[in-house]
């Protein structure tokens, strides 16, 4: 059976300022594939999952994003979350006043009307809502607060990993998501993550260590060094590093 390709990134490059970042990066994941990417920091990890998601300050100077054959450049970044990416950010942001629970029940019902899905409505959401949770130890009180404000790290990266279970994305973006986490919350956020997989959903995952890939296997790992990918390999390429380094991919200055 052929597979599908889900996303195209092709000749990119892309800056911030003056600043060019990324420098004719080329990658191609098909539906269902575990993509981790690692890199030295200051390699452009976290520039190439803004770049994909859209994030303003970002400019593209030349090459080319297709995600499910749709030229992913030409659209917002709320259009691209609509389309099925989804971002679980380093740092995720609070949003004071604004309570988790409404906050993820306008996400679900805008994704499901872009979809020409009816939208849940409060009962069947609360019920969702609570059952995905549940299976991430998110207690009520903690839905009821607002978004991510007074959360500590392993809180908030919970809560990000609530957000995929709720929306399945096609394609999920995971920007260092074992930052700030214990080997308890860890295990937690990968069994989340690992849940989404149907053949169909994919994953990017950037990391600089190999210990959240022990948890979220990958089919292939990239090195990304000086705004590009150097070398690929299979999930062994991740433990040669881990024991390595990326000294040999850093160009000095």
């Amino acid at each position: 059976m052929t597979k599908t390709p889900l996303l195209e990134i092709e000749d990119l490059h892309a800056k911030v300022g003056d600043k060019e970042i990324i420098k004719g990066f080329n990658l191609t994941i098909y539906e269902g594939e575990i993509h981790a990417v690692m890199g030295p920091n200051g390699a452009g990890k976290s520039t190439l999952s803004n770049v994909i998601c859209g994030k303003p300050g970002y400019e593209v100077t030349a090459g080319s994003i297709r995600f499910k054959g749709k030229n992913l450049l030409a659209l917002a970044p709320e259009e691209r979350a609509r389309e099925g990416i989804f971002l679980c950010m380093q740092y995720p942001v609070e949003i004071p006043g604004v309570p988790t629970a409404t906050f993820l029940k306008h996400a679900v019902n805008a994704q499901r009307k872009h979809q020409n899905l009816p939208e849940l409505d409060t009962m069947a959401f609360v019920k969702l809502m609570r059952e995905e949770a549940k299976k991430l130890g998110i207690d009520n009180e903690m839905l009821k607060r607002p978004v991510n404000v007074g959360f500590s790290g392993g809180e908030k990266k919970r809560f990000e990993t609530l957000q995929m279970s709720i929306l399945k994305p096609q394609l999920a973006i995971l920007d260092e998501a074992d930052s700030g986490l214990d080997i308890d919350a860890l295990k937690v956020v990968a069994d989340g993550v690992n849940a989404l997989g149907d053949g169909k959903r994919s994953l990017l995952v950037i990391t600089h260590y190999q210990r959240l890939l022990n948890y979220i296997v990958p089919d292939f790992v990239h090195v990304f060094a000086d705004g590009h990918i150097v070398k690929s390999g299979d999930k062994n390429l991740a433990l040669e590093l881990e024991e390595k380094g990326y000294a040999e991919f850093v160009k000095e200055k």
